[in-house]
């Protein structure tokens, strides 16, 4: 495992309760469509799931870096690549030089069938392997935990390998379980994502890169591996493969974020799915333009193009007694989630109106 004992008695202090004073920030950065999410504990280290694009005029690293600069810090501890696509790992040359990365997260290599490769890796990785080799490089296994302090991040997913055994108060079985379509691996690197779940105390946070398809399912049927969280990262950019219900019955997030850009991702099936749960709160990188897609509302999304915008963020700062706060950064629009009931706060306050 890759917790230090540093780690283990900061972890230890939150899952006791005791709450720290900066908050846990995550901004979820707009890179049409690909992902980049960096992830800033209390404590100030920093940890960057994906780069976006290469190219593009360095479009990307420059979006990652001004979210850097908000944030004040001037380096990258961890850099997780969920996979090796471009719109996930293309943008790390570009970022390198501009802002400096201790340690890169990885599983390896990309895919080899009979067939060769996944093409869509091949420019990318040939681009993003030198640059790993000049720092530390770390290939965890499901199950590991990340060596970050403040908070807790367990690997769920790697290399097309997924939870054997549920994370703590995890298991229940799913009801929904019936109703998964089968959807095979789709030949690509998507299944085999980088998936983590991650605890700052109360709070939780759900980021499997772009696992999909019957892996996706897997985690949560025919038991739910990974319990309840409060911010969910739909995978896969909310395309039809990543729209399974029963996910939804099972982690019962406070909002869901899709990372989906103006044409990409964004299914109109994920949108029916999403405006079908009233308890879950729909936040948008981008406002889709998507035949039949039925956006969530407009101070919810980060981008809308019609105005000429393109590039604004979305900010989430989270408390370690589950309360945390959204905020679109093109208006300012805020909403805060409260922290949830106890189940004993829940019982006293039914036995108080009696």
């Amino acid at each position: 495992m890759l917790k230090g004992l540093t780690g283990l008695v900061s972890s230890l202090l939150i899952v006791a309760g005791v709450a720290t004073a900066r908050p846990l920030d995550i901004y979820f950065i707009d890179v049409e469509g690909g992902q980049a999410t960096l992830i800033v504990t209390s404590d100030r280290q920093s940890l960057l799931i994906d780069a976006g694009y290469g190219g593009r005029g360095g479009r990307d690293a420059e979006r990652i870096l001004t979210a850097a600069r908000d944030a004040h810090i001037d380096r990258i501890d961890y850099l997780l690549v969920t996979h090796f696509h471009n719109d996930h790992v293309g943008g790390v040359p570009d970022l390198v030089e501009h802002i400096r990365i201790g340690t890169f997260i990885d599983y390896g290599s990309p895919l080899g069938t009979p067939l060769g490769p996944d093409r869509m890796t091949t420019r990318a990785f040939q681009a993003y392997e030198p640059v790993r080799a000049t720092a530390r490089h770390i290939q965890p296994a499901v199950g590991d935990r990340l060596p970050l302090q403040t908070v807790e991040a367990v690997v769920v997913t790697v290399g097309g390998t997924v939870l054997r055994d549920p994370l703590p108060g995890a298991g229940a079985p799913n009801d929904l379980c019936a109703t998964v379509e089968h959807q095979p691996d789709d030949g690509t690197e998507n299944y085999r994502s980088i998936g983590v779940m991650l605890r700052f105390g109360e709070f939780s946070f759900l980021d499997l890169g772009d696992v999909s398809g019957d892996t996706l399912a897997s985690l949560v049927c025919p038991r739910n591996m990974l319990g309840e969280v409060s911010a969910f990262l739909i995978p896969h950019h909310g395309n039809y493969d990543s729209d399974i219900p029963a996910v939804y019955a099972a982690l019962k997030p406070r909002i869901a974020v899709m990372n989906n850009g103006p044409v990409k991702g964004g299914d109109p099936s994920a949108f029916r799915t999403l405006h079908r749960l009233p308890a879950v709160e729909l936040w948008q990188l981008h406002a889709s333009r998507n035949d039949f897609a039925a956006n969530g509302s407009e101070e919810r999304a980060a981008n809308v193009d019609d105005d000429g915008s393109d590039g604004y963020w979305i900010k989430l700062s989270a408390g370690s007694d589950g309360s945390f706060t959204v905020m679109n950064q093109r208006t300012g629009f805020r909403q805060t989630y409260a922290r949830p009931e106890t189940a004993s706060a829940a019982a006293d306050k039914k036995d108080a109106s009696r």
